[in-house]
C-alpha cells in the first residue's frame, strides 16, 4: 500500500500562499495616506464569465488589483462578464470612462482586449492568461505545468487505486497546461518507481473530458461523476468553479476521493472543500496583476510578457492542510526534490510557454 498514514506533520510545498477573500465589490474608495500615482491612473478590471467570486482566478486577479488600487489612494472600478457576448461592450464601457489600466481577466477575452487596444493606442491594457503583441498590452503568463507536474507526482504516489483523473473546462491552452503537466507528473512518476499509475480523462492536446464552459452545472458534475466512476481516487477539475460540481460528485459517490484544487488554494478560499483537498495548483495572479498595475501607476508600464514560474514563484503548490498526516513524508521529500530539479532544469516539463521563456 503506497498511501502511509503518519501522526507526525508534514510540511507541504509552498511557493505561494493565497488568502481567502469576500466577494468583490464593484468599486472600493482609496487612502489618505496613498501613494502618488502618474497623471490619468484610473485602475479598472472587467471578468470572465465566472464572476469575481469564482474562488479562482478572477477573483485572484481582482484582489491584485484591489491591493494596488488601495495602496494609491483610487477607486477600482470593476464589471462582471455573465455571457461571452458581453466581452466586448463592457470592454467599451470601460474605455469610454477613461479607464487605464485596464486588466482583463482570461483567455476569452483576448480578442475584445486586442480590439479596443488597437483602437486607444494611448489606454493600457493588462491581459491575464493569454499573449496578444501590442504595445499597450501586458500579457500576465503562467507555467503552470511546472506546478501541476508536482501535483501529478504526489497524486500518482497518493493513489491507492493506481488511478487519477483530470478534467477541464474547454480544451484551451490556459486549461491543458495544467492537465498536461499532471499528467507529465504521473508518468515520471510511473517511470522512476516502476509503477503504471492511470491518467483518467485526458489523453493530451486537445483529447480529454471537457465540460464546455467554466461553469459549476449538471454538465460538471456529469463530468466529474464519469471520470469517478472508472474509479480513481485523486481528480484535478480545471475551470474555475467547475471543482464545486467535482465535490459534488465526490459527496454523490461516497468514496474516500481526494480533490487537487487549480489557481488558488481552495482550502482558504472556499472552506467548503476542506475535507477533499489534498493540495493546490497555484497561478500567482494576484501578485502579477498588484505589480503589472502598480507599475502602470508608476508610469512603469511594461509590454514585456511576465511568466511564473516555480523558479520566481510565479506558480506552486499549495500546503496539505488537512492531508498532512495521511501522505507519506518520504513522498513529500522526493516532491521537494523534484520541485528543486524542474527548477534547475535537471528534470524537463514540457509546455506552451516554452517558446517564450
Amino acid at each position: 500500500m503506497k498511501r502511509a498514514i503518519q501522526l507526525t506533520a508534514v510540511a507541504g510545498v509552498a511557493a505561494l500562499a493565497l488568502a481567502a477573500c469576500a466577494e468583490a465589490p464593484e468599486e472600493s474608495g482609496g487612502s489618505s495616506s496613498a501613494a502618488a500615482a502618474v497623471e490619468g491612473f484610473k485602475p479598472c478590471i472587467v471578468s470572465d464569465q465566472g464572476g469575481f467570486d469564482d474562488k479562482s482566478f478572477n477573483q485572484l486577479s481582482f484582489e491584485g488589483a484591489q491591493k494596488a488600487a488601495d495602496e494609491f489612494g483610487v477607486e477600482l472600478t470593476s464589471v462582471q462578464s455573465q455571457t461571452e457576448t458581453d466581452y466586448q461592450p463592457n470592454m467599451e464601457s470601460l474605455v469610454g470612462q477613461s479607464c487605464s489600466p485596464i486588466v482583463s481577466v482570461g483567455f476569452n477575452l483576448a480578442a475584445a482586449t486586442e480590439e479596443a487596444a488597437a483602437a486607444n493606442p494611448d489606454t493600457e491594457f493588462i491581459l491575464v492568461d493569454e499573449t496578444v503583441e501590442a504595445d499597450n498590452i501586458k500579457p500576465l503568463l503562467y507555467n503552470t505545468a511546472e506546478a501541476a507536474f508536482l501535483a501529478g507526482y504526489l497524486s500518482a504516489g497518493y493513489s491507492e487505486a493506481d488511478k487519477v483523473g483530470t478534467f477541464g473546462g474547454a480544451p484551451i491552452a490556459t486549461v491543458t497546461i495544467f492537465m498536461d503537466g499532471f499528467k507529465q507528473g504521473v508518468e515520471y512518476y510511473n517511470e522512476t518507481k516502476g509503477e503504471n499509475v492511470e491518467v483518467v480523462g485526458f489523453e493530451g492536446g486537445d483529447k480529454g473530458s471537457f465540460t464546455g464552459n467554466f461553469m459549476a452545472d449538471e454538465t460538471a458534475k456529469t463530468t466529474a461523476k464519469n471520470i469517478l466512476d472508472q474509479g480513481v481516487d485523486v481528480i484535478l477539475p480545471v475551470g474555475g468553479p467547475i471543482y464545486q460540481s467535482a465535490v459534488a460528485a465526490i459527496q454523490d459517490s461516497g468514496r474516500d476521493v481526494a480533490l487537487i484544487g487549480a489557481d488558488a488554494d481552495l482550502f482558504e478560499t472556499d472552506p467548503s472543500t476542506q475535507d477533499y483537498v489534498l493540495t493546490s495548483i497555484l497561478k500567482g495572479m494576484d501578485i502579477s496583476t498588484h505589480e503589472a498595475v502598480s507599475a502602470a501607476a508608476k508610469g512603469e508600464f511594461d509590454a514585456t510578457p511576465y511568466i511564473g514560474t516555480l523558479e520566481n514563484e510565479g506558480v506552486g503548490l499549495a500546503p496539505l492542510h488537512n492531508f498532512e498526516d495521511k501522505v507519506d513524508p518520504a513522498l513529500m521529500e522526493e516532491v521537494t526534490a523534484l520541485q528543486e530539479q524542474i527548477i534547475s532544469g535537471e528534470v524537463e516539463v514540457t509546455s506552451y510557454l516554452d517558446e517564450q521563456e
